[in-house]
């Protein structure tokens, strides 16, 4: 994780997790957060709780970590923004309680699109990670060890 952009989007991750836990915990407790209820109470906790299975798959630059975060929300928020444009689409409003959740929703795809648009885009996630304390000495040729004709090219084995 050595790149700005996954650092913010990590933190997003993270605001928008412990968001969705207080919305989760509002609800079990009979009131709602900002109009906010949970789709399906259930399904939530899951989600929430496979979040943090991905949030480390994503630090450590996993592919398959965003590719569930993706489609465990595009899962669980992509039904209802679906019905949210069907309702907009049929010349109808909405009220402030469906905008709001229909503006979670989209922030809930969003994020994770983000996510997994930064790990493919990121060329040195898997084929070059670099590390300070050793490329110093073993990117630099000056250090190489170079072998001539009088070189031992014996094997001496040792019993």
């Amino acid at each position: 994780m050595k790149k700005f952009s996954t650092y913010l989007l990590v933190m997003f991750m993270i605001v928008f997790w412990i968001i969705r836990i207080i919305i989760t915990l509002t609800s079990q407790l009979g009131k709602d957060f900002l109009g906010v209820v949970p789709q399906n109470e259930i399904f939530e906790i899951v989600i929430l709780f496979a979040t943090l299975l991905c949030l480390i798959l994503i630090v450590k630059r996993k592919l398959v970590g965003s590719l569930l975060y993706l489609a465990l929300h595009a899962v669980y928020f992509g039904g209802d923004v679906t019905n949210k444009l069907n309702i907009i689409s049929n010349n109808n409003t909405l009220t402030l309680t469906q905008s709001t959740e229909l503006m979670f929703s989209i922030i809930g795809i969003i994020i994770p699109l983000a996510v997994l648009i930064d790990l493919l885009l990121d060329k040195n996630r898997k084929n070059n990670p670099k590390d300070k304390k050793t490329d110093w000495f073993y990117k630099n040729e000056e250090f190489d060890r170079k072998l001539d004709e009088r070189a031992d090219k014996n094997n001496y084995r040792t019993m």
